[in-house]
């Protein structure tokens, strides 16, 4: 299939035919308007009149008008397919010649996973009895890093690596309308919604939507950032330091004048490339980026060591003490200094200092590792594979970035065995908690950003229905017969910790069953989140979906899209689609 051939290796030979084979790619197709490929035969380069960020993108090969058209996933799939027809033609016209001169023909180059990007492999949830096991427990995630990675892998041409899907964090990556929490002292509002399952009409949805508290004014919370920037030899590369110099540009402008910024850079060794530096010397920041250059080999651990002395040396109790790691995840390090490196993380986030990671680049990157020291860090994980990601992270959502409305967030469900039967959690493996560990304050968990929601679905079968997937057992009581609240389907909590204090709080609330109603009549926010659910699930490997396609999918979304004022809803009917071409 496409996907799976799309990245070969080229001898001298095949590459000369794929030279030949591609050379009329330049003119327009009956589905791409000339206009647009004139325009992007020609990139800029950077001049003095630009803005920063024409600039940016200039510098890093981006058409200035890339987003003034967007090919739709159909003319893209179909440009895929021409380009393989012009390419495996002329091969197997010489294969006949390789058996007889020898040659060794194009080999295809293993898929991003396999040439050396690290995933954590992990089972989906299973399906739990409510007699057995009535209470999920699960600490919040606000990461988005695996949503821009997948977008990554299908813009590409490939089909993610299913360890490379995080449901969760697909989910939180899109904005949802859900009511906002009241005020720093109450910061959350809890919404849930009970509807039929799309991919099975013989279980329901539960939707869980926690909204976080966003601030009007932040004038007064100052910010010291730090940021930790991989410059070692395998940064050297348009997409990764290139990227990241282009997403940095954007940031100064967005901070108070009064806030301050530095820089660490490490390779074969650390150094500090910008000393603590207020936001209003602007050009003095960027000219510290512009001088970045890659090189060398990578030691991150000492970087961070330096980056935290920096953020000491500029802690303010009153505001944001935060570094910034910009890697592709290249460490170098083995287990145990993993280990170690995670441990002086952990202690620097007792002390008031955050970890945020930012991960850029392909081939060599390492999900795993981000995702983990930003947890540990209490800090968001990001991955920025365009210029429009770094500024939905730096810019649009910068207050969610860096400022904190609460920390160690948790939430406990208690299904009801009188209604519920069994019920499965979709996506949060790596963000199980033990039932206990819900009250004990020294368990570590997510922190939420000011405006931040979190949105969490569970699948569960009712008391007497004909959705339930497990075997009756023969010595167990029926749940409709131990008792229980009728009229209640769960019990919600939450803990979580007010910024500067260590004793947490705790809200709780009743799920009632609903009225039995169409999938039609849901929201927005629960059919499109239903989709992002279905589409994780199936590029994971699944398999809860029933037959639930790529076409059930889009149309669900379609219907669900709203108002879409950033555009992201869109662009996740086009992965859709690009998804539906590839594992056809």
């Amino acid at each position: 299939m496409l996907n799976r051939t799309s990245y070969c290796l080229l001898t001298a030979s095949s590459l000369l035919v794929l030279i030949t084979a591609c050379g009329d790619l330049s003119a327009p197709t009956a589905s791409e308007p000339p206009s647009k490929r004139s325009v992007a035969a020609a990139v800029p380069t950077p001049s003095p009149h630009m803005s920063d960020e024409e600039r940016s993108r200039a510098e890093i090969g981006v058409d200035l008008h890339e987003d003034a058209y967007h090919p739709t996933p159909a003319s893209q799939a179909k440009r895929h397919a021409d380009v393989a027809q012009q390419f495996t033609a002329p091969m197997q016209e010489i294969a006949p010649a390789r058996a007889v001169t020898g040659v060794i023909g194009p080999l295809p180059i293993p898929t991003p996973s396999d040439a050396g990007e690290r995933y954590a492999e992990t089972d989906p949830n299973p399906v739990k009895r409510v007699s057995q096991a009535p209470v999920s427990t699960f600490s919040i995630d606000v990461d988005t890093g695996a949503y821009a990675n997948v977008r990554r892998f299908l813009q590409a041409g490939a089909l993610p690596p299913p360890a490379a899907v995080r449901v969760e964090e697909m989910l939180n990556y899109f904005r949802y309308d859900y009511a906002q929490g009241s005020s720093p002292q109450d910061p959350f509002a809890i919404h849930t919604e009970l509807s039929p399952t799309p991919w099975n009409a013989k279980t329901q949805l539960l939707h869980i939507g926690i909204q976080g508290y966003a601030p009007e004014n932040t004038a007064d919370v100052p910010v010291n950032l730090v940021f930790l920037i991989d410059v070692s030899g395998s940064m050297n590369h348009p997409k990764k330091l290139g990227l990241l110099k282009s997403s940095l540009r954007l940031l100064p402008r967005q901070l108070k004048p009064s806030d301050t910024l530095a820089i660490v850079t490490y390779a074969g060794a650390t150094r500090v490339a910008l000393a603590a530096t207020p936001a209003r010397e602007q050009k003095k920041i960027l000219a510290a980026l512009t001088q970045l250059q890659a090189g060398g080999s990578t030691h991150g651990a000492a970087g961070i060591e330096l980056a935290y002395q920096q953020a000491e040396a500029q802690f303010d109790p009153n505001g944001v003490n935060r570094v910034i790691l910009a890697t592709d995840g290249d460490f170098n390090v083995g287990m145990s200094d993993v280990a170690s490196l995670k441990k002086r993380i952990a202690e620097k986030r007792a002390s008031g200092i955050a970890l945020t990671t930012l991960g850029f680049g392909t081939g060599n990157y390492n999900d795993h590792l981000m995702e983990q020291l930003a947890d540990t860090g209490d800090g968001q994980y990001a991955y920025i594979d365009t210029l429009s990601e770094a500024r939905k992270v730096l810019v649009d959502e910068l207050t969610a970035t860096l400022l904190t409305i609460a920390r160690d967030v948790k939430v406990q469900i208690e299904f009801n065995p009188a209604v519920v039967s069994e019920y499965r959690l979709i996506g949060y493996r790596n963000r199980l908690l033990r039932e206990e560990d819900f009250s004990n304050d020294r368990v570590d968990a997510g922190d939420v950003g000011a405006g931040h929601s979190v949105t969490a679905l569970y699948e569960i079968a009712l008391v007497g229905s004909d959705g339930q997937r497990l075997n009756p057992l023969r010595y167990h009581q029926d749940g409709a017969q131990q008792g229980g609240e009728g009229d209640e389907l769960a019990y919600l909590q939450m803990r979580y910790k007010l910024p500067g204090e260590s004793a947490s709080r705790l809200r709780q609330q009743i799920v009632h069953p609903q009225t039995e109603r169409p999938l039609s009549d849901a929201s927005d926010n629960f059919r499109f989140a239903a989709a992002v659910a279905a589409f994780g699930q199936q590029l994971a490997g699944s398999d809860y979906l029933d037959g639930f396609d790529y076409a059930a999918m889009l149309q669900l979304a379609r219907r669900a899209r709203g108002e879409d004022v950033h555009g992201e809803r869109g662009e996740f009917l086009r992965l859709l689609e690009l998804a539906q071409a590839l594992d056809g």
